[in-house]
């Protein structure tokens, strides 16, 4: 199981860290039917397992959410 910071996170989606900080907070959760996945460790601490995020991603795109 591969982790991923913030960073590496927001450089895989190709956003900035703030975004992912943004997309995390319970006001982003709330926001959308596919909030992104985040395991966290602590209040400060956020991580996010890469197969998650693949698969976050896949959902988007078969449900056409993001897709043009």
């Amino acid at each position: 199981m591969e982790l991923l910071t913030i960073e590496e996170c927001a450089a895989l989606l190709k956003v900035k860290p703030r975004t992912i900080y943004e997309m995390t907070s319970k006001r982003g959760q709330e926001r959308t039917a596919h909030p992104l996945p985040v395991l966290r460790i602590n209040a400060k601490v956020l991580r996010f397992r890469r197969s998650d995020i693949e698969k976050w991603l896949e959902a988007l795109s078969t449900e056409g959410s993001y897709a043009r």
